[in-house]
């Protein structure tokens, strides 16, 4: 009988409700808590929704306003020019005009007639300044020319008698309170008084232009008259030479050099003038001299005809000079009607009889043809123009050149982006011949018509250099053999043009970005897969945190290493680098087998931090044979000398390549012994003891690493047999700051992001899978090669592509140590420059809103491209790689 209470009910019965009714009572608070939110949380959440979303847009309006504002500062560059007035007058000569000059702020133009006036006049009005009247005595001018700055010009007369003439400006600055009285108001800018013209300037004061004219003595030349005519002036100003080339009614050609010395007490002028005759061009019945060129050094003189052939003299030897080479510029019957240099005289522009305007290179071929090697060369042919050329004026400081064709079209061109800038049109008589003139500052066009009719245009065009293919395709520069990709931003001399291909640049981005990449990955994914799968945990919870904290060194301290220490040790020890590279590796391998051959009580009992030293050690003690070994490592496989096996003086390709092969051929080897014996060596492993099975192992190991040896060797031998050579290609002359001193570098820097970012996504694998890998009898190794390692590749796809975007935008390391030589080759010893190395250094010298400025900016918004472009990509290949995982 069991024990009741005083109700009937048993104890168990009134137990078993009063835990119901607890239960039901916990049952029904949690139902009250799950159901009902606290306000304070309700209220985080949407904060914290809205600051996201707020701070997501926030982030894209800012990468879009950065690339709007990179668009409106390079959009400039890439748009074309406008025209900002057009004036045209009437100059009382009275005699046909045989020369013009105009000062560079378009306020005074010159104009000589053929009789001797010479007008001066305010261009934008036409209102006469001042006048001049030379004396020829009863000479008649038969040929003129001018130097490039059209301010000294030489004049030709029928009887055989040269003169020189100056018809300059100069300028002086007038401070506001001695402005002269009386002055005559020419427009709302300018006024003028007793022949000077008086222009105000920001500062207050007034600019004051004045004409410089006079005529020299007469010199005799030919008893014939002189047909045509050049002149140059050259030397330095103490010492000036004075050289000019003339060709008479006979066809007989000369040079002459006139050697001024100026006594710099007195002022004195001694002129030494020396005539020497040119050998004949044996001209055919019927062809005449259309024209003549000489060079400022007066080491060259050109000849044209009225056959389409122009004939070049070498005058280096000026006591014994050459017709050095002969070559037609225009189809057969067709006259060179005109030619001039462009600045620097590197560059010979021929205009045609047919309207065609080609532009020739005088380059160094080596030909036999010639008499010095030399040869003028087609490099552009530009836009023709719809009727014979009848006049070439070159730009003083650019590569423009202006060209008049006998309809009275004149068209502006700048050579080195092959564009026409303006095509402007006389709006006058356009029967009457004419010249024109490009003023100093590339800003506008004057022609004078023969009649004196003036027409000038004025116009804006701040970048005619840089087009697209200017920036991205290959242009044939003055003294290049050929079409190439070029950065030079700034020369030497004024004379020398400006070089604006960013490909270099995006190459040089590239080159050291993948050098760093050769070193950084497979560094940092064999360290996080070591230490994610493999290692104690007490070793992960030291090595991780180090390898983290090696992300926070700045980069201007490793830059300073790599080129003041690191730089001169590898150029010092570069025999023992390169056999580090096969020492290492060994030394690793090397430890791992050691380890492997210890008895399994050791093996458990110091797994951890010993095992890790072990490696240390190992990889150390390699690394000090490899040291050691360098020099006879350098004499044996490259002659004693590695910097000039480089070069191809001395040595053959094989050894390199044996290097370059070598992992390529273990991998092949290894190949082949899986293929033939792999099952039967696994079964006979799993019959040994471990460490037995780990001496064995090593002993196979030793015996595929010398047959990869013999393999790598021997390809290496049959390359260098059929001719192949990695000199000259990925492998070239030695310079101490090179891309291989990059990429250990910048690899430094980039590991610690790959390793990191490669370790978190590597454990953030779930545990199930592994221990489900391991459960069918997977190796560890295998486990985190076919299972870990493929469920976390979207996670070490984005390291990687996270490590190489941050080599493509470092910047202070490649400023310090790659030599920011913007050249495309693919040479590992060779420096390079890169796209934000050149921001760098090149924007706090750009003048602002100039052609340098905006091409910087561009290369900051292609820097900016390249990294959008690889982040998609990068983004779309992980998204495909996650599918991938969700299948395992």
């Amino acid at each position: 009988m069991s024990d009741t209470t005083p109700g009937g009910h048993s104890d168990d019965y009134g137990t078993e409700l009063r835990a119901q009714q607890s239960s039901d009572a916990i049952a029904s608070r949690l139902r009250q808590r799950d159901m009902k939110t606290r306000a304070s949380v309700k209220l985080g959440e949407k904060v914290a929704k809205w600051v996201i979303t707020i701070g997501g847009l926030m982030v894209i309006v800012a990468v879009l306003g950065i690339m709007v504002f990179l668009f409106r500062v390079v959009a400039p560059m890439l748009g074309g020019g406008e025209i900002l007035g057009n004036v045209r007058y009437q100059l009382d000569t009275r005699q046909d005009t045989i020369w013009n000059n105009g000062d560079e702020f378009q306020t005074l133009g010159t104009v000589v007639a053929a009789e001797g006036r010479v007008i001066t006049f305010h261009i934008p009005t036409g209102t006469e300044i001042a006048r001049t009247q030379w004396d020829f005595n009863g000479a008649e001018v038969t040929a003129v020319a001018g130097t490039l700055a059209r301010d000294r010009i030489a004049l030709g007369f029928d009887d055989g008698t040269v003169r020189f003439a100056e018809v300059g400006f100069a300028s002086t600055t007038t401070s506001r309170r001695n402005l002269p009285d009386g002055l005559r108001d020419l427009d709302a800018r300018d006024r003028e008084l007793d022949g000077r013209v008086f222009t105000e300037v920001g500062t207050g004061d007034f600019r004051t232009l004045s004409p410089v004219v006079s005529l020299g003595e007469s010199q005799a030349i030919s008893d014939s008259a002189i047909v045509a005519l050049d002149y140059r002036i050259g030397g330095t100003r103490e010492r000036p030479t004075l050289s000019f080339a003339t060709v008479d009614a006979a066809g007989v050609l000369r040079v002459s050099r006139s050697r001024v010395t100026v006594n710099m007490m007195t002022g004195a002028e001694t002129v030494d003038t020396t005539t020497v005759e040119l050998p004949s061009l044996g001209l055919a019945d019927g062809v005449s001299v259309t024209g003549i060129l000489l060079s400022g050094s007066a080491d060259r003189a050109i000849v044209a005809t009225d056959d389409g052939v122009v004939f070049r003299y070498d005058l280096r030897n000026f006591d014994n000079p050459s017709l050095a080479e002969q070559r037609r510029v225009a189809s057969e019957g067709v006259a060179v009607t005109a030619m001039t240099f462009l600045s620097g005289e590197e560059s010979l522009v021929v205009g045609g009889e047919d309207g065609s305007v080609g532009v020739y290179f005088r380059l160094q071929t080596g030909t036999d043809a010639t008499t010095d090697g030399r040869e003028l060369v087609r490099a552009r042919e530009h836009t023709p123009m719809p009727a014979a050329i009848v006049d070439l004026s070159e730009a003083q400081r650019q590569k423009e050149f202006s060209a008049v064709d006998a309809d009275g079209n004149v068209w502006v061109y700048h050579s080195t982006s092959d564009r026409v800038l303006f095509e402007l049109a006389r709006s006058g008589d356009v029967t009457t011949p004419s010249t024109a003139m490009i003023f100093p500052r590339s800003n506008g066009v004057m022609l004078v018509s023969q009649g004196g009719e003036v027409e000038a245009w004025q116009y804006r065009d701040s970048h005619p250099e840089v087009t697209l293919g200017v920036l991205f395709g290959r242009i044939w520069y003055e003294g290049y053999s050929e079409p190439q990709f070029v950065w030079q931003s700034t020369a030497g001399t004024d004379l020398a043009e400006p070089k604006y291909s960013l490909v270099p640049l995006i190459f040089g981005t590239l080159k050291a970005a993948f050098y760093a990449m050769i070193f950084a990955a497979p560094i940092a994914l064999m360290a996080a897969i070591y230490t994610s799968e493999f290692v104690h945990g007490r070793v992960r919870a030291t090595v991780k945190p180090m390898m983290e904290m090696m992300e926070a060194l700045p980069t201007v301290v490793l830059g300073f290493i790599a080129a003041l220490v690191l730089a001169p040790f590898v150029e010092e020890w570069i025999a023992a680098v390169l056999l580090g590279f096969i020492a290492v590796p060994l030394g690793l391998m090397v430890g791992a087998f050691a380890w492997q051959a210890l008895p399994p009580r050791i093996v458990l009992r110091y797994d951890g931090l010993p095992k890790f030293a072990l490696m240390a050690m190992s990889i150390l003690i390699t690394a000090w044979l490899a040291y050691r070994a360098g020099p006879w490592f350098e004499s044996a496989l490259f002659d004693g000398d590695f910097k000039a096996w480089t070069t191809g003086r001395i040595g053959t390709g094989t050894p390199f390549m044996f290097i370059i092969l070598l992992p390529l051929s273990y991998m092949a080897v290894a190949w082949g012994f899986r293929r033939v014996m792999g099952e039967f060596w696994r079964g006979r492993m799993r019959s040994m003891a471990r460490h037995e099975a780990g001496r064995l192992d090593a002993l196979r190991w030793l015996v595929l690493l010398l047959g990869a040896f013999v393999l790598s060797y021997a390809v290496a031998s049959v390359l260098t047999l059929v001719g192949y050579d990695p000199r000259g290609g990925f492998v070239d002359s030695y310079q101490q700051r090179n891309a291989l001193v990059v990429g250990f570098v910048m690899a430094f820097a980039v590991i610690p992001n790959i390793y990191t970012l490669t370790e978190d996504a590597l454990n953030s694998v779930p545990g199930h899978l592994r221990a489900g890998s391991l459960a069918t009898g997977a190796t560890p190794w295998q486990t985190a090669m076919w299972i870990v390692l493929p469920t976390a590749a979207s996670g070490v796809f984005s390291a990687l592509m996270m490590g190489f975007g941050r080599a493509v935008g470092e910047t202070m390391i490649v400023v310090m140590a790659a030599g920011n030589t913007p050249i495309m080759e693919w040479n590992i010893f060779s420096g390079l420059r890169t796209l934000s190395a050149n921001i760098a250094i090149e924007l706090p010298e750009a003048v602002k809103d100039g052609t340098n400025y905006r091409v910087l900016f561009l290369a900051a918004l292609t820097l900016f491209i390249m990294t959008f472009v690889l982040n998609t990509i990068a983004e779309l290949i992980r998204q495909r790689f996650r599918k991938r995982a969700f299948q395992l």
